[in-house]
């Protein structure tokens, strides 16, 4: 989503706000500005696409001062151009937002009908003219603000300039998140504390309703009724050189290379592998009585929730309600007494899944986050929260953060069926010994990338490709056929294997690859059957099995890439790696813009 920083300093603000935009290139954008004060004055570049052509625009219009705000903008209201995009000004008020501005039509009518002239499509610009429109009035700076965001309804965090002080930012979020970096005589304003990694490791997170007036020295700020109020400031572990992309041609690509290790710190925080046991931590419900669960998230993170609907019902006989979070609370779903929500996203601070937090505990139902990012609003909101330990993820479409999720969720599973008494101890110790063997297995497929760029090379022609499994292979097959949409392009869907026959077969022809994620579980022999009627019809079949999957199936397949021996319980885990590589080659084969692919986020923090 947006991302917004600011800087009240001592240096020159523009090549401090420039380097953070660059860390928060990550999120997704299509425009960018930067906005200061000289001599008192608002100057602002602004340009449209990537952040080099606000570069080149800063390099031949340099910005003085000390004071300033930078936005990366992804398109809400209004198209991507420079007009659009932020910062935003009026009447000597500069603003940057990220969220929606709910009601900003009906503010935008009644500044017009007192003469204020508009000059953008945006929802934003309704902001700095209804600051301007106090500060008429007579307001000083910081109540004009105040008086300001009490009217808007929506989601958003803003940060502000006003002209003639140079002194303060002023700031304010309601749902989506801003932090504050305490500095030496400087302080910062972050989407995220990335943004702000190798400016301070002392961070302060505004929380919901938080308004904040930031001069050299702290953070004045005032919470939703007005009170003066105190919020912790944390170190954060997050440094400058942890988002490098080392030898890597893409963050994508280091990313998905850095699996093993992500899968095995992660792992070692719930298993002992000495022991071979589960180590569960302290939880907000008892996995032993607990009558049901309720696993919800966006995007890639839901088809972990399905997968652990899976694992939980079948190893753990817990059953769970799997939802993605922008359709849970608008269904109003009935939840039993005692009914936890295990809630899931990388970021933490996606706008859907915290809706949906919220509104289970409303209703007083315990809350799980399993996120990456400890700082998060999830982490902060839920009752408990359990970490993955990927480290910042930077490219746009999950990798790291999915597996990582993903080992989380299976330990979490095996724990919840030893308490419930569904486990014996010698089959927790295989199901034990098996995730420990996972990050050994992951770099045997990563050292296979040629076969996957071979195929990639040919999968960048199709122009539709189907994906199917069961199972949790489908899950695995719904993620692949994301992936490939995401970031080649390629219209890509993902079936049920037994569903083929209700209507989709009718799509195959010689033309069309069809994925094939077919481990050797209980269902592997029931998928061979749809893999057969798909050859039958001349599909250009993709399979990702084992070995003797392979060689049984060969004849009948366009290419066969052979995985390692896994136990089912941890297949998806392994299986969600060649359908990354896969897609990752693929949109390398079409030069497409792997780590920001058009149109998308990395954090999607308005619905």
């Amino acid at each position: 989503m947006c991302g917004i920083v600011g800087v009240v300093g001592v240096e020159e603000a523009a090549p401090l706000l420039l380097d953070a935009l660059r860390r928060l290139e990550y999120r997704g954008y299509d425009s960018a500005g930067i906005a200061t004060l000289i001599d008192g004055r608002v100057e602002r570049r602004r340009a449209a696409g990537k952040l080099d052509n606000l570069a080149r625009a800063l390099r031949a219009e340099p910005l003085r001062g000390t004071i300033g705000v930078g936005h990366t903008r992804w398109a809400t209201h209004g198209r991507a151009t420079r007009a659009n995009a932020h910062p935003h000004v009026s009447g000597g008020v500069a603003v940057v937002h990220n969220g929606i501005i709910e009601n900003f039509q009906e503010l935008r009518t009644e500044l017009e009908a007192e003469g204020r002239r508009f000059e953008t499509e945006t929802d934003t610009e309704v902001v700095p003219h209804l600051v301007a429109h106090h500060l008429a009035a007579g307001a000083d700076p910081v109540e004009a603000a105040r008086r300001a965001v009490h009217r808007l309804e929506g989601a958003f965090a803003l940060a502000m300039l006003i002209a003639g002080e140079e002194d303060f930012l002023l700031i304010a979020r309601r749902g989506s998140p801003l932090a504050v970096g305490y500095g030496d005589g400087e302080m910062y304003v972050g989407s995220d504390a990335l943004a702000l990694a190798p400016l301070t490791a002392r961070i302060q997170y505004l929380e919901e309703g938080d308004f904040a007036v930031v001069d050299r020295t702290g953070a004045r700020i005032l919470d939703a009724d007005g009170r003066r109020v105190d919020r912790p400031i944390v170190r954060t572990a997050l440094s400058g050189a942890m988002i490098g992309k080392g030898n890597h041609r893409h963050f994508m690509e280091k990313e998905i290379f850095e699996q093993p290790s992500v899968l095995g710190d992660t792992l070692r925080a719930f298993a002992d592998p000495a022991d071979h046991r589960i180590l569960v931590p302290e939880l907000p419900f008892a996995l032993d009585r607990i009558p049901r669960l309720a696993a919800i998230a966006c995007g890639t993170a839901s088809y972990a929730c399905l997968i652990a609907k899976y694992w939980f019902e079948g190893l753990a006989g817990l059953p769970v309600d799997w939802d993605i979070g922008s359709e849970f609370r608008y269904r109003s779903p009935p939840l039993l007494p005692e009914q936890g929500g295990i809630f899931v996203s990388q970021s933490g601070e996606t706008a859907d899944t915290l809706a949906a937090l919220r509104y289970m505990k409303e209703r007083g139902h315990p809350t799980l986050a399993l996120v990456n990012v400890p700082e998060s609003t999830l982490a902060r909101e839920a009752d408990a929260v359990l970490r993955t330990l990927a480290g910042p993820e930077i490219g746009v479409a999950s990798t790291k953060a999915f597996t990582t999720q993903l080992a989380t969720l299976a330990c979490l599973a095996i724990g919840a069926a030893r308490v419930r008494g569904r486990l014996d101890r010698k089959r927790e110790a295989a199901l034990t010994q098996a995730l420990d063997e996972v990050p050994a297995r992951v770099l045997q497929i990563l050292q296979r990338q040629r076969i996957f760029r071979e195929i990639a090379e040919e999968l960048a022609a199709a122009r539709d490709v189907l994906y199917i499994g069961r199972g949790t292979s489908h899950a695995i097959a719904m993620e692949g056929a994301l992936k490939l949409k995401e970031i080649s392009y390629i219209h890509a869907e993902a079936y049920a294997a037994g569903e083929l026959k209700h209507g989709p077969i009718a799509l195959i022809d010689e033309k069309v690859p069809v994925i094939v994620v077919a481990p050797r579980d209980g269902l592997f022999e029931k998928t061979v059957g749809n893999l057969q009627e798909v050859a039958a019809r001349g599909g250009r079949i993709v399979l990702f099995s084992d070995s003797r999957g392979c060689e049984e199936l060969a004849s009948c397949c366009w290419r066969c890439v052979a995985l390692p021996d896994c136990d089912p319980f941890v297949a998806p885990i392994l299986y969600a790696v060649p359908v990354q590589l896969l897609a990752y080659y693929t949109a390398v084969a079409k030069g497409t813009d792997v780590d920001q692919p058009r149109n998308l986020a990395k954090s999607v923090t308005v619905e």
